[in-house]
């Protein structure tokens, strides 16, 4: 957490709890869901391979609505800058106040609107080392429609259970010809006592079919 850190920790769980009581966080304990977000955010360190001098430049969190875990991770990672994507015009009003309230509003843009549309868009098409979610929709949807956002070598870190999947749930998740059509290679995960982290790379840009037209990636999900 960045050095003045009391006043905006006490920010933060402000804001959150406000996220809450507009119904946009789920009921459990507002201090477990934010120490989940901060283990999520050390595990994609770990995932990028970053020392523990270095820190997270640029990254976009997709479905951002209810603040998790964009804003903590804004908080854990000073010097970042992010983009705070999502469909409903009420988060995106929520998440633009937010950052107004934390002095983040020259660190983080938020853009309303389907991630299929806005991944083709040419300001953010391409344009990202990382990607995080969670919560965003089945790992299907969540992948096609993060990988127009990716840049080559670039990162999808999805959010996961602490706890170790039974056996051949990882393959069912995130299975190897699915992810194969995107670009993506076979996730590796990283875990720890609050958090888990499926990672997936991106090694060439995106294919120009992907993602598929606004709706599509739900009605038909590739696996």
């Amino acid at each position: 957490m960045s050095g003045d850190a009391d006043s905006q920790a006490t920010g933060l769980v402000g804001v959150l709890a406000r996220s809450r009581e507009l119904g946009f966080l789920g009921p459990g304990r507002l201090a477990e869901q934010i120490g989940h977000s901060r283990a999520f955010g050390e595990l994609v360190r770990q995932a990028l391979g970053l020392g523990e001098l270095e820190e997270v430049e640029h990254f976009l969190d997709l479905g951002a609505g209810g603040g998790l875990p964009g804003l903590v991770l804004l908080d854990e990672w000073p010097s970042a800058t992010a983009v705070l994507i999502d469909a409903q015009e009420r988060r995106c009003r929520f998440l633009a106040e937010s950052l107004t309230e934390l002095g983040w509003q020259h660190r983080a843009e938020v853009r309303c609107g389907r991630a299929e549309v806005l991944g083709r868009e040419p300001g953010l098409r391409g344009r990202f080392g990382l990607v995080v979610a969670r919560g965003f929709g089945p790992p299907a949807v969540t992948a096609e429609c993060a990988v127009g956002f990716l840049s080559p070598g670039g990162l999808l870190a999805v959010t996961e259970p602490p706890t170790e999947p039974r056996a051949g749930a990882s393959s069912e998740r995130w299975p190897q010809d699915g992810l194969r059509q995107l670009g993506f290679g076979s996730p590796t995960r990283f875990r720890s006592p609050l958090a888990g982290a499926a990672c997936l790379k991106i090694d060439e840009p995106a294919e120009n079919r992907w993602p598929r037209r606004d709706g599509v990636p739900g009605k038909r999900p590739l696996w």
